[in-house]
């Protein structure tokens, strides 16, 4: 059997697509593209597709990850050409490797998260998050299956930055937006512990040690996910290994370089 890995995003107004919908999406777009792929046994057998720490609902990603099987060979980036055309604008795939080694999801140790704070300005949120790094912990509370759970959100955050807006396109929405009010722009690292500390529990830390309350919704984006280097705070390439595991044809011009989105804070 095949396996080959892919990196997807979640962009504009698909952001809000839950991992479900993406599921029968990519399923549907498995079909169209006549992917060959491998079965579980049993009496209910089940396309080969597992997927790795997606993003919550209502949040843009650059970096969503996932494993296919397949009974027979396929060119990889062919087959992600082919099922890219298949799925909506927004749910893109946009990488792939030829899986080598087991356990993918130990290799997402950390996430690169942007967050854009409309209607607070670049020092308000410097101050917020000086406040926020000094603080030896900060606990937040969430609502859970099992009711509402207090835990540190502080520890998990390997960096933290505040900036000014750039001027483009917003990473979320991928449209322009207007560049009237002060807006400030979050950039974080976080490292996947367990629980699990989200973005929006950042938000709340903040709110809860300097009173930073955005008056709308903040935009929250995943950048990048994979290894974390400790020594330089970097989030690399995921693939790096399948890739480096595979020698490059001779003669074939293809470069086994690797592309990480986002990958440093």
């Amino acid at each position: 059997m095949q396996r080959l890995r892919l990196r997807y995003t979640k962009r504009g107004r698909l952001r809000f697509t839950s991992h479900r919908d993406f599921q029968r999406a990519f399923e549907r777009a498995l079909r169209r593209a006549e992917v060959p792929m491998a079965y579980s046994a049993g009496f209910t057998p089940h396309p080969k597709v597992s997927y790795a720490n997606a993003a919550p609902t209502g949040t843009g990603s650059e970096a969503e990850y996932l494993e296919i099987g397949l009974v027979r060979h396929r060119d990889p980036e062919e087959l992600r050409a082919q099922l890219d055309a298949c799925m909506p604008d927004g749910l893109d795939l946009v990488d792939v490797a030829e899986a080598h080694g087991s356990d993918f999801s130990d290799r997402l140790q950390a996430s690169v998260w942007e967050i854009r704070l409309d209607g607070v300005s670049p020092a308000q949120a410097q101050q917020a998050v000086a406040a926020f790094l000094a603080a030896e912990t900060v606990e937040v509370q969430r609502r859970t299956k099992k009711g509402v759970r207090s835990f540190d959100a502080r520890a998990a955050v390997r960096s933290l930055t505040a900036t000014a807006r750039p001027a483009g396109a917003d990473t979320a929405t991928g449209t322009d937006r207007p560049g009237e009010g002060a807006c400030a722009i979050l950039r974080l690292v976080v490292r996947h512990v367990t629980p699990a500390v989200r973005p929006d529990d950042v938000l709340s830390g903040l709110r809860a040690t300097a009173d930073l309350a955005p008056p709308v919704p903040a935009a929250v984006t995943r950048l990048a996910q994979g290894p974390l280097d400790e020594e330089t705070g970097t989030v690399t390439d995921p693939f790096a290994p399948d890739r480096d595991a595979l020698p490059e044809p001779i003669g074939s011009g293809v470069s086994s370089a690797a592309t990480v989105p986002g990958g440093t804070a």
